[in-house]
């Protein structure tokens, strides 16, 4: 099974712009958040900051400055999921997995764009979404 569980964004400083975001939306960042990645939960969903450097930042429509996310698919099952996205026409770009399959596999959609099948250990979906350990972080 594959479930949405992150958007993330692009940004120069994580925890700005989740501050940013915690006040425009009235949601506070996750307690959990560092300057790595900064995140706020919306149900099942969390949009995520995550920094990067030399940072550009969009100038939509202009195409020489795109606009920069990417998503991230909790799977159940990481090498029948990533058979799945390769025959549906993704890319394999980079495999940041361990020797028991947990980890994350960065793929390429059909026209480019980034999205990850992440296999967590010791995930456990409740209604609310993914919960991480007894912390639920």
């Amino acid at each position: 099974m594959l479930r949405l569980t992150d958007f993330i964004i692009d940004c120069p400083d994580a925890m700005e712009l989740a501050a940013f975001y915690s006040a425009v939306t009235a949601t506070p960042v996750k307690e959990s958040s560092n300057e790595n990645w900064a995140g706020i939960t919306f149900g099942k969903i969390e949009l995520a900051f995550v920094p990067v450097e030399d940072y550009r930042a969009p100038q939509w429509p202009d195409s020489e400055h795109p606009k920069q996310f990417h998503l991230d698919f909790e799977v159940d099952d990481i090498e029948a999921e990533q058979r799945r996205v390769l025959d549906l026409g993704a890319t394999l770009l980079r495999e940041h997995t361990d020797a028991d399959g947990y980890g994350f596999r960065i793929y390429a959609d059909p026209v480019g764009h980034p999205f990850c099948l992440c296999r967590n250990k010791g995930v456990v979906w409740t209604d609310e979404g993914p919960s991480w350990g007894p912390s639920g972080v």
